[in-house]
Order: structure tokens, then C-alpha cells, then sequence
């Protein structure tokens, strides 16, 4: 059920007794009585946080109380973008931020799969497994800089291997195992780690998939893995390991406590690396981004606490896996004391509302997933607050996929009127928000709030220019301290420029389009490039021609992903195949079977076409944003330069396809 809406409507108004609750509203107090700086209202002191950057983030360094043993030289070393210094000199730890907020007997994160009722993890549980495992990872020989992956699902022993690589200064890289063998080669082979965390398997709808072979598979190609840490999951009581010498988890952690006076969290700089997060893969391998211990620590206290209302022991549950960056908002979550809700399973098994029984039944205050989730609940006639009575949850989380005016407001029409509605936009890029909520706004349907805080994010024409109500590319123009540090193995930093700022030096180009309005209320329209986005999760379109174009049926491919009205989209294949050969269902199955095997189910077309060319410039690139823009309905000569084409002939055919198939296509 759903009324009719206009984009801007507003939905919901706070309360000036909720506003004066919010941590936002504590933050302008402080900055009152301790910076003498005062404002008049929210726009202005986002106004404020970039004519004011250093001051900004210096205040949100002191506020939040950011621990180091050696205290940075100020807020820049250097103001350059890239290759900003952020509180140089400053050394400190992820992990150590974290487990100071350990409490024993209170709750720390709360876990849950398909076949499992909800469960809690205490801190002391917590604290000293991380302790335990950190400790005997020094015993294997891991330094500061090695790193370390895991292939485990969304449970709180991923979150403890994390939390243990970090405090000792290892790197920290994942994969969801429902990556085959070729998605995950592609990601660890270019950091090469030394240990492997990984589980048997894991339940999707109701199904066990045994990831055995993947498992082994990975570890006899990565021959830079030296130990493997291995935790049955489908099967607890089946303890045979993947590969020889790998060593159990719960044999590992069968250790003498560790105590907080004994333990010693490793002192990195700032700019020391956290984690190594992974593109989509557009253009070739998956983009190896690096993000520093200091710079995700303040971005995600910001995120969090000022722009998500976050308190300490506050429930919040986001459906993500380990192999998208929402996991490590989710784990980081942590640094103010909030709680967690882990959960390993299909988000519409055993029954559609299964996430929402989830937040009810575990009384979370923040629920967030992807806009496509609610398209397809919608579709179902599912009405949430029929069924459940939501009387913790104050906040809707929404990411991974754009927002429409008609998603924002289903949630007001059938999970509850009064509630904080709150839509964003981040990336793996910076694994933190661009824009999104601002507590003290009302809620306007399809609107992004704001830009956050020390995020100066604007519209630009082509040449650079800034727009306002147009729509533009979207960049920011100064430096955020979780931009990354680098791309791993990128010499020269030439990938890393070239990704980010080709277009516009000196700016940070993000690849989405973008519209900000005169409120500064933000628009994100969907991506400028090729980037595919099923279901709220990109997927790189290499990825798909690895697969595809390597089957011997199969000579060539391109696909395309339409955004379509309603949230709807149609992602179909075009390929090509040797001569004289016909495409026929058993060729579909074949190729979808083959998506599904070396990546997920995700990666399989909703349609798939025999064409007898697929477009390439000069260059030699397959043309995916000219033919996307062909089938959405724009003037080929817009469109393409077919001058710039080795074979412009080739684009008649999607010309062509767009008219005979208009019914599909809008």
C-alpha cells in the first residue's frame, strides 16, 4: 500500500523536543560553549565545517575524544587533493577505539541466520577472543602491513578476525563466500595475504551451498597464504578442513584469557592501513582501495553519531554481507558503543517480511537495506506494521541504489508515520556517507537531505563548472579524511588519478550524476559510467565478460543495465558467437550457469540476445555507456561518436532493438 507522492513533499517534521534529543544537537551545544562558534541553522553550519575544514575537524577529533599515544602536529601536513595528510604524526589503533568500549555483562553485537534465533555476543566474550586471536597471530609471524582476507559469512567470528587484524596493525581484506573462485582471485591475488579466515559454506534461502573446493581452490593459487584459519559453519561437527594444516577456530581461540592490562594494541600512524576494500571491476580487475586506521575512525563517528542519530547501546540492523563496505559501517558501528545486528541469509527467507521480524523481534532503533529491497516488498503487497509494532525503531537507513519520492514514502505508509526517514549516499570508495540524513530537517520525499558535514560535494558541468537544480557530475572539492590512501599495487598512483581525478584535476570525481537544489537538498541520479547495480549491489561488467567470453560458444559480449520507471531495471546480454551458430536455450543455460558458478546469481542477465557485432572505439573498448544511453532512448549522434568507432555500423542494431522492444524499455 502506497499513496500518491510529488518529489519534495514532506513526509515528516521533527519535533523540537526530538531535535533537542539528538546527538547533532549536542555537538552544536559543544561547539557553542567550547569554540564560541554559534549558528543559526543547519545549512550554515554545514557552511561552516568546509569554510572552516581544519576547525571542523579538530573539533570532531576533540569531541568524540580520539585516543593516541602520540598526539598529530595538527589537523594537515599537507591540503592537497589526493594526497591530503591528515593529523600527521598522530599514532593510534581501529581496534583499540572499539574495545574501549568493552563492558563486561553488557551486550556487544546481536547475530542471527535463517535457521537461528537471535543471539548476543557480550563484550567480554568479545574483547578477549579478539585479544586471544590477535595474540596468536603474532605467534604466526604477522607484522604490521601484512594482511590478511577473509572468506566467512556475516557472523561475529568474521567481526572478532577483524577486530584482531587491526589491533595488531595487519591489513584487513573479505570476500562473501558467495564469490566463486574467479571473483575472489581476482580481488586476493593483487595483495597477496598471508592468512586466510574462511567457513565451509553458508544457507541461502533455505539451502546449504558447500564452499569447500572454492575454498581450496583459492588457497592452492594464493601461494602467499602461509595459515589457514578454518571455522565449520554448515556443519559444526564436521571438522575436516578444506586443506591441509589449516588450523580450527575453535581449537585456535582454546586459549588462557588475555587480559586488557596484558594486551597491547599496535601504534600505527594515521594514515596506517585499515582495510583494503574492492571495486566492482568496470574496467578490469577490481580497484584494491586502501583506507587508513584514522581516517575511517572520525568519518565514522560523523556518519554514525552525528548524521544517523546513533546513541550507545542503540540496535541497528543493515542487511548487508562481508563483501560490500556497508559490512564494515555495520562492524565500525562499534567505535560509539551501538549494537550491532548480524544476520547470514536471503532477506526474503522463510518468509518476505523476514528482516523486519528481524528488527522487531531484536528491537533495533535503526533499520536500513537497499531501496531495491523495498521494490520487491512492495510488489508483494507486504505491510510491515500490520504485523509488527516497531515500538524501538526511530530511523530507516536506505543505500546502495537511488531513492524515489514513492520508496521514501511507502515506509510512512506501511512500517510507521512517525519515524526519521533517512536516505544517503556513500561508496567503497571513502566507506563513508557524501550525503545523507541531517537531524533537525524535515523529511522530503525522494530528497537526499544534505550534503554531510566537511563533505564538500557539488554538481559540475563539463567544464567544471558548479550547477545548481541541473544535473551535473558529482564531486568534492576539498579532501575527507577516509578518501583513500591509495590503490594497493598502483605505482605512481596513476590508476588512483586516473579513476578519480582525470576529469576534473585537483576534484574528486565519483562517477555518479548528481543534482543539488538550492536547499542543498542532494539528488543522486545513478551512475555515469558502466557500473552494473543489481538488487543494491554493483557488479563490475569484467566480471561478466570473464566469464562469458570465455566459453568456447561464446565469442564476444557487452551488457547494460537500465534503470527503469517504477525502480525497475533490465540488465540484458548481447553476444556474439562464431559463425553459422545459433543462440538457443541450452546456450542460455550454459551461460548462466557459468555467472553463477565463477560469481553469483546477481551476475546472470534478466535477457539474453545473438547480435553480429558488439561496438568498440579505436581504442579497442567495448562501447557499454553509448549502447546503454542507445536503449534509454537518446539520439545515437548524443549518444556515440562514431568517429571515435572501429565499426560504427555495429550500433544500428541496439537502434533497432530500442524501437522493437519500447515496451520493455520504458
Amino acid at each position: 500500500m502506497s499513496s500518491e507522492v510529488t518529489v519534495g513533499e514532506i513526509l515528516w517534521e521533527p519535533s523540537r523536543e526530538w531535535v533537542e534529543q539528538t546527538n547533532l544537537y549536542a555537538f552544536r551545544q559543544w561547539l557553542k560553549e567550547n569554540r564560541d562558534t554559534e549558528f543559526e541553522n543547519l545549512h550554515q553550519m554545514r557552511r561552516w565545517s568546509l569554510d572552516h575544514l581544519e576547525d571542523f575537524w579538530q573539533s570532531v577529533w576533540d569531541y568524540f575524544k580520539v585516543e593516541a599515544s602520540a598526539q598529530p602536529s595538527g589537523v594537515f601536513g599537507k591540503r592537497t587533493m589526493p594526497g591530503a595528510e591528515w593529523f600527521p604524526g598522530a599514532r593510534l589503533n581501529y581496534a583499540q577505539h572499539i574495545l574501549r568500549n568493552e563492558k563486561p555483562g553488557k551486550t556487544a553485537l546481536l547475530y542471527a541466520n535463517e535457521d537461528q534465533v537471535l543471539n548476543a555476543l557480550d563484550w567480554d566474550k568479545l574483547g578477549n577472543d579478539v585479544r586471544i586471536l590477535a595474540t596468536e597471530l603474532r605467534k604466526m609471524g604477522i607484522k604490521p602491513g601484512d594482511r590478511i582476507a577473509c572468506y566467512m559469512t556475516n557472523i561475529p567470528q568474521a567481526a572478532t578476525a577483524l577486530l584482531a587484524c587491526s589491533s595488531i596493525g595487519a591489513i584487513w581484506s573479505s570476500c562473501s563466500p558467495d564469490f566463486g573462485t574467479h571473483s575472489v582471485l581476482d580481488r586476493l591475488t593483487q595483495i597477496e595475504p598471508k592468512v586466510l579466515f574462511c567457513v565451509d559454506g553458508y544457507h541461502y534461502k533455505g539451502k546449504a551451498f558447500n564452499r569447500k573446493e572454492e575454498v581450496r581452490n583459492i588457497v592452492e593459487t594464493l601461494t602467499s597464504i602461509k595459515k589457514v584459519i578454518y571455522l565449520p559453519y554448515l556443519d559444526p561437527t564436521d571438522t575436516k578442513a578444506p586443506v591441509e594444516d589449516a588450523i580450527l577456530w575453535d581449537e585456535l581461540l582454546d586459549r588462557p584469557p588475555v587480559s586488557v592490562e596484558d594486551f597491547e594494541f599496535e601504534q600505527v600512524p594515521f594514515d596506517h592501513p585499515l582495510w583494503i576494500l574492492f571495486s566492482s571491476g568496470t574496467t578490469g580487475l577490481p580497484k584494491a582501495i586502501v583506507h587508513g586506521h584514522g581516517g575511517i575512525i572520525i568519518e565514522q563517528y560523523v556518519l554514525g553519531v552525528l548524521h544517523y542519530n546513533l546513541k550507545p547501546e542503540d540496535r541497528l540492523f543493515f542487511f548487508t554481507t562481508t563483501g560490500w563496505m556497508m559490512w564494515n559501517f555495520v562492524v565500525s558501528t562499534l567505535l560509539y558503543d551501538a549494537c550491532p545486528i548480524l544476520y547470514d541469509g536471503n532477506p526474503i527467507y522463510p518468509e518476505p517480511d523476514a528482516l523486519w521480524k528481524l528488527c522487531d523481534d531484536a528491537g533495533a532503533v535503526l533499520f536500513g537495506a537497499s531501496p531495491t529491497l523495498q521494490q520487491m516488498q512492495q510488489n508483494m503487497g507486504l505491510v510491515p506494521k500490520d504485523k509488527f509494532a516497531f515500538e524501538k525503531l526511530e530511523s530507516i537507513m536506505l543505500a546502495g541504489s537511488v531513492v524515489s519520492a514513492e520508496c521514501t514514502k511507502w515506509f510512512y505508509d506501511n512500517v510507521k508515520s512517525d519515524m526519521y526517514v533517512a536516505p544517503g549516499s556513500g561508496g567503497t570508495d571513502i566507506c563513508a556517507g557524501f550525503c545523507g540524513p541531517m537531524p533537525g530537517l524535515p523529511v522530503k520525499a525522494g530528497v537526499i537531505q544534505m550534503p554531510h558535514f566537511g563533505v564538500d560535494l557539488q554538481a559540475f558541468d563539463e567544464d567544471g563548472n558548479p550547477l545548481v537544480n541541473e544535473v551535473g557530475e558529482f564531486v568534492v572539492t576539498q579532501p575527507m579524511p577516509s578518501m583513500p590512501l591509495y590503490l594497493w599495487n598502483d605505482e605512481g598512483d596513476l590508476r588512483y588519478k586516473e579513476t578519480y581525478f582525470a576529469d576534473y584535476p585537483g576534484i574528486w570525481r565519483q562517477g555518479d550524476y548528481f543534482m543539488i537544489n538550492e536547499e542543498d537538498g542532494c539528488f543522486v541520479l545513478g551512475r555515469s559510467d558502466a557500473t552494473l547495480n543489481r538488487y543494491g549491489i554493483r557488479i563490475g561488467t569484467a566480471e561478466i565478460y570473464r566469464a562469458v567470453d570465455g566459453m568456447e560458444d561464446v565469442e564476444d559480449s557487452i551488457i547494460v543495465n537500465l534503470d527503469l520507471p517504477g525502480e525497475q531495471f533490465f540488465m540484458p546480454l548481447f553476444v556474439k558467437l562464431p559463425e553459422n551458430q545459433t543462440l538457443d536455450e541450452d546456450l542460455k543455460t550454459r551461460i548462466n550457469q557459468k555467472l553463477r558458478a565463477d560469481y553469483t546469481p546477481r551476475h546472470c542477465p534478466d535477457e539474453i540476445y545473438q547480435v553480429d557485432e558488439i561496438p568498440y572505439t579505436l581504442t579497442g573498448k567495448k562501447m557499454e555507456v553509448p549502447v546503454r544511453k542507445i536503449l534509454m532512448g537518446k539520439d545515437v549522434e548524443k549518444a556515440a561518436n562514431k568517429d571515435a568507432m572501429s565499426n560504427p555500423g555495429s550500433l544500428d542494431y541496439f537502434i533497432q532493438f530500442r524501437q522493437d522492444n519500447l515496451d520493455k524499455l520504458t
